[in-house]
């Protein structure tokens, strides 16, 4: 059971307990008092009426606003490391019931280049990261060799920038894609899948920043992602962090906009 149904759950049930008191057993208790009975309140309304309205923010913040994802992997290297905390805006695609995840209101939809979280298709209750880089109707082609996009017939603009982190083996190169310029990695020698992708509508096509160790729409299981699984937008590292053996909190990094 994942954790946006027990938070719906939690609260529905508070919100019913709560809503009986106060139409039912709140006047029982009035009752009682002007008899001059002794009345108690049990536990379970009072911990229903303190903790109905926090689960209620906490809903709404999370289905409908922001929510807060851990980056467990590298393959979105250098734009995000592992150990980042990112929030995520939900509400830059569509406002969608929590659990079903059913849109009930249109507001935008992904652009090229942005980078966003979504349900794994094989697997629903995994979350993802990658760059939106194929749009509905799109044709991408990835050379396997050259490790060069092709978007619509159209070569995507690389620059190379060096070695990354002193590595040898590594590149860091910058990639123009769409309206957004972003930093990805290459690594030398390695051949990650390549071909020909065309994207169904109401799909996307993703892949991670660091091209030759992500697990992207290049690969089974992942392929193209239906508009129904996606959650939002990664917007901003609101923390990092590192074993202490590794030095702990990376202090630069909170606050780092997500390009």
């Amino acid at each position: 059971m994942d954790f946006a149904l027990l938070l719906v759950i939690a609260t529905f049930a508070t919100g019913l307990i709560w809503l009986f008191d106060a139409l039912v057993l709140a006047r029982s208790r009035r009752v009682a008092a002007s008899r001059g009975d002794a009345v108690k309140e049990s536990t379970i309304v009072e911990y229903s009426r303190s903790f109905f309205p926090i689960l209620l923010i906490v809903l709404v913040l999370r289905s409908f606003l922001f929510e807060p994802f851990r980056i467990p992997s590298g393959s979105m290297m250098p734009t995000l490391l592992d150990g980042d905390f990112i929030f995520v805006n939900k509400y830059v695609y569509g406002l969608r019931l929590p659990v079903l995840n059913s849109k009930i209101v249109e507001i935008g939809e992904p652009q090229r280049g942005d980078v966003v979280v979504f349900r794994l298709p094989s697997d629903p209750s995994v979350n993802y990261v990658k760059r939106v880089v194929g749009l509905p109707g799109d044709t991408i082609v990835y050379e396997a060799s050259s490790k060069r996009l092709t978007i619509n017939d159209e070569p995507i603009s690389v620059d190379m920038l060096g070695s990354f982190d002193d590595d040898p083996g590594l590149d860091l190169a910058r990639e123009h894609l769409g309206e957004r310029d972003h930093e990805i990695l290459l690594r030398r020698g390695a051949i990650s899948p390549g071909g020909t992708y065309r994207v169904p509508e109401g799909h996307y096509f993703v892949m991670g920043d660091n091209r030759d160790n992500s697990q992207d729409s290049r690969f089974r299981g992942v392929e193209f992602i239906p508009d129904n699984n996606l959650v939002g937008r990664a917007m901003r590292v609101w923390m990092s962090w590192r074993s202490f053996s590794e030095g702990g909190p990376r202090w630069s990094r909170i606050g780092t906009s997500i390009e």
